[in-house]
């Protein structure tokens, strides 16, 4: 197994420690000799000066933190806190109507696992309901205040979700997403995304509201597919690493679900690597027994572990991939090629569904033109 932070530099190591907050002792020597400066800059291209700046008042206190540090913390705390105001209101009206309103990814961190919503800093809320209520909840947000985004809702629905916004009364403007499908992309075949309704079903509630998060192992699980959706290293990038980190390690996990339930959707590959990179970065107490169980073979193992060591966990902003580099990236998460034949070519009946054909005749034109919107993102139909 290759040590992801054996090729980095004492300072992204440094930068990890106190993302994870972890060697309290250490940190506070290693700042002072990087040089505040040089520590701030390693922290706002990675997106996590708000949760480095939590660490530094922990260990040297308020008043001995330069200022941008405060500052970063505090707007980040009260961005967030106003979010998840709006959240509960939201979810509340929704509730009226008994629909549930389950929050996901980083949002469900903040408002039901991780104690400080200063120390996460995210752009949007990610929301989940059942698609027979998909059209009443988005009728609910736009008698709320909400605008809907460039989609129009038919293609919203279809797709699997859509994007609204709304200025709240502190000024800030939250986008806010409402999806029926808890992971979906181009490449993620419809066998291997999760049961919206089995995963409600599952869900827990937020004490004093009427939101729910995932019970852990499905949170676990869906915090690490969209990880490897954004292939580890594409925006927010380095920052993403932490939802797996705080769910480990603030939920008891069931790893013999979470493994029956990743195994089931044949997501091995993508899920050992979202696993990995936090336990190697920040400490994650992630089984060893469960890695060994979820590694692929070898070859795949140290040319994926090459390539990301290659292009960098660190700073999201610079060029990660070409667009070839990045498609035969995704070909590598795959389990093996008959998984990815099933993702490139579902079955008919899918297919069917998905572009609103009933020619068999059609069925070829089709496949072809779904390749290339896999490829170059381009559609002939």
């Amino acid at each position: 197994m290759i040590k992801f932070l054996d090729s980095c530099n004492f300072q992204y190591k440094s930068l990890c420690e106190a993302v994870a907050g972890i060697k309290l002792d250490e940190i506070a020597n290693d700042y002072k000799q990087i040089g505040d400066n040089v520590f701030w800059e390693m922290a706002k291209k990675n997106l996590v000066e708000s949760i480095v700046a939590h660490t530094l008042i922990e260990i040297l206190g308020r008043d001995n933190v330069p200022a941008h540090w405060v500052k970063a913390h505090d707007d980040n705390f009260n961005r967030i806190s106003a979010y998840l105001t709006e959240l509960d209101f939201i979810s509340s009206k929704l509730a009226e109507k008994d629909i549930s309103l389950i929050i996901l990814k980083n949002g469900s961190i903040a408002r039901g696992i991780y104690p400080c919503p200063g120390c996460c800093p995210m752009g949007d809320l990610d929301t989940l309901v059942e698609k027979r209520y998909f059209r009443k909840a988005h009728l609910i947000l736009l008698n709320q205040g909400y605008h809907l985004g460039e989609i129009d809702i038919d293609k919203a629905e279809k797709r699997g979700g859509s994007e609204y916004w709304k200025i709240l009364s502190n000024g800030d403007k939250l986008l806010f997403e409402l999806q029926w499908r808890a992971v979906a992309g181009r490449w993620i075949r419809p066998e291997q995304e999760p049961s919206t309704n089995d995963l409600i079903k599952r869900s827990v509630s937020v004490p004093g509201t009427t939101v729910r998060i995932l019970s852990p192992e499905d949170n676990l699980l869906q915090v690490s597919l969209h990880t490897a959706k954004h292939s580890f290293v594409r925006g927010p990038g380095f920052r993403l690493h932490t939802d797996v980190d705080r769910i480990v390690k603030n939920q008891p996990i069931d790893w013999n679900l979470f493994l029956k339930n990743t195994v089931a959707l044949q997501v091995k590959t993508a899920v050992y690597f979202s696993l990995l990179i936090p336990k190697e970065l920040f400490n994650t107490p992630i089984p060893d027994e469960v890695l060994v169980q979820l590694k692929p073979p070898l070859w795949k193992e140290k040319i994926i572990n090459n390539w990301l060591q290659k292009i960098s966990l660190f700073n999201p902003d610079e060029r990660k991939f070409g667009r070839l580099d990045y498609i035969l990236f995704n070909i590598l998460l795959y389990d093996d090629l008959n998984v990815l034949w099933k993702a490139v070519f579902p079955d008919r009946i899918w297919m069917k569904k998905k572009y609103e054909f009933n020619n068999n005749f059609l069925l070829p034109a089709y496949y072809i033109s779904r390749l290339l919107d896999l490829l170059f993102g381009r559609k002939l139909l």
